[in-house]
């Protein structure tokens, strides 16, 4: 089994795309932890606030396959591919880390360089693997999220209950 870490974002009805994230990825993979989830503004856009959260998970899966399993969640949102990079979306469901896997073959692409570069994906990460060090840094997450300039995008804890309540 390999230790993935997905980070999970939306901000068009984030609420239920969340809930449908989480339930989807308990049934796909051996969710071992999942960070509190966390809301802020949109990156590159002007648009709705994002809600996003870091899930810790086992699989037995290639980190390709691993990828097609979040093509499909992403399509049961309705997500739609193609276009512009910094757009509203239903759902995104990003591979951030693959065990301690270097992989730069298209589709897959570990560890993501988001993982350093947005509080959103660095803050949650830092809170359910502060200890895990980063393959390429080989410095721990905590380090990093030390270090990160916090201000430049803040973050604001979202109370969500993530198992659908209906």
């Amino acid at each position: 089994m390999t230790t993935v870490y997905l980070g999970v974002g939306s901000n068009l009805d984030p609420h239920h795309n969340l809930r449908l994230a989480m339930a989807e990825l308990g049934r796909r993979f051996d969710v071992v932890a999942v960070s509190p989830v966390y809301r802020n503004a949109a990156v590159g856009f002007a648009g709705d606030e994002f809600l996003n959260l870091v899930v810790e998970a086992e699989t037995g899966l290639s980190a390709r396959e691993v990828c097609r399993e979040l093509d499909e969640i992403h399509d049961l949102a309705g997500r739609r591919r193609g276009g512009e990079a910094f757009v509203a979306r239903t759902l995104d469901i990003d591979l951030l880390l693959y065990g301690d896997a270097i992989i730069n073959e298209p589709p897959v692409h570990v560890p993501r360089t988001d993982i350093l570069t947005y509080s959103f994906v660095l803050g949650p990460l830092a809170e359910i693997a502060a200890n895990l060090v980063h393959p390429l840094t080989g410095r721990t997450i905590a380090e990093h999220w030390h270090e990160f300039d916090r201000d430049s995008h803040p973050l604001r804890l979202e109370p969500l209950e993530l198992r659908d309540p209906g």
